[in-house]
């Protein structure tokens, strides 16, 4: 097994400096791809902790039951909208895509055939990086043909009941060695992988791309119990996102993500205890970490 690393404090550094001469379209364009009927939420933490981290825009790709709940809750971001007939508005859908400099998707998605059809059209059209999260991932481990679609460079970031359905595992099996199992995915499916839990584990594949002969292997030392709670991972997917955004190259992005959310977890902990956080709380935090971060 290869050699691991973690960061500290003084590795915040590494996230992008700002430019004072800069308009929204320095700090880059999300997309967020989520949130069926009646799951809206999970694409609303994506979206604000994107903001959060520093994205300059924030685009929610959604069903357009969801208009009123994206408008009042995050009316910061973009909205675009799809229906009933994910064919009938494929140009909409398209043009998403295209607008993005990065695209999160599957937070909320669900795991209809009109979420199946959606991921397709994402998956297909994407040239830029992708997050892959959630009911994503549970579709591409019920199809291994989606995997096929996936030509942009990706992060996925299951958890280990996410993992095992994509290894055909059981969890058991994912957690007897967490760090080989997401090597293994990682080299596999040449993509970065992000297994979360405690002390996430981030690998990049690197075997699989040919650009060399150990994989990159990140060990995470941030975090609490407290964030052991829904919506955790959403917000998690929107750090990273907002972090390749502004231009950091996508392994980077995933590590210091996540070492950035689990900061922000600890910040609320500290505040609120662990029992009583909420994932809307660990994005309250991000700015708590972002502010001072070339201090460090």
């Amino acid at each position: 097994m290869s050699a691991y690393f973690s960061y500290r404090p003084a590795d915040l550094s590494r996230i992008p400096l700002r430019a004072q001469e800069s308009h929204k379209g320095t700090f880059g364009r999300v997309l967020v791809v989520g949130g069926a009927v009646c799951m809206s939420g999970a694409a609303y933490f994506s979206a604000k902790a994107a903001y959060r981290t520093g994205a300059g825009l924030v685009r929610i790709l959604t069903h357009r039951d969801n208009r009123i709940v994206y408008q009042t809750q995050l009316p910061e971001a973009i909205l675009s909208v799809y229906g009933d007939d994910v064919e009938r508005d494929k140009a909409g859908i398209l043009d998403a895509v295209a607008w993005a400099d990065v695209i999160v998707v599957g937070v909320g998605l669900g795991q209809s055939e009109q979420a199946k059809r959606l991921l397709r059209l994402v998956l297909s059209a994407a040239d830029v990086p992708l997050v892959i999260d959630a009911d994503a991932l549970n579709l591409l481990a019920a199809d291994g043909e989606l995997w096929g679609l996936v030509t942009a460079p990706a992060i996925v970031t299951p958890h280990p009941l996410e993992m095992a359905r994509l290894c055909h595992v059981d969890v058991s099996t994912i957690e007897r060695d967490r760090l080989t199992a997401a090597v293994n995915f990682s080299e596999k499916y040449a993509l970065i992988c992000v297994l979360k839990g405690h002390a996430t584990v981030v690998s990049d594949g690197t075997e699989a791309r040919g650009l060399g002969d150990k994989h990159t292997l990140y060990l995470n030392r941030s975090g609490n119990s407290g964030m052991a709670t829904g919506g955790s991972g959403d917000v998690l997917t929107g750090v990273i996102a907002a972090l390749i955004a502004q231009g950091m190259k996508p392994f980077d992005a995933a590590t210091l993500g996540v070492y950035i959310h689990g900061l922000a977890g600890d910040a609320a902990a500290e505040a609120l205890g662990e029992y009583s956080l909420m994932a809307s709380d660990i994005i309250d935090h991000i700015s708590e970490i972002m502010k001072d971060c070339h201090e460090e």
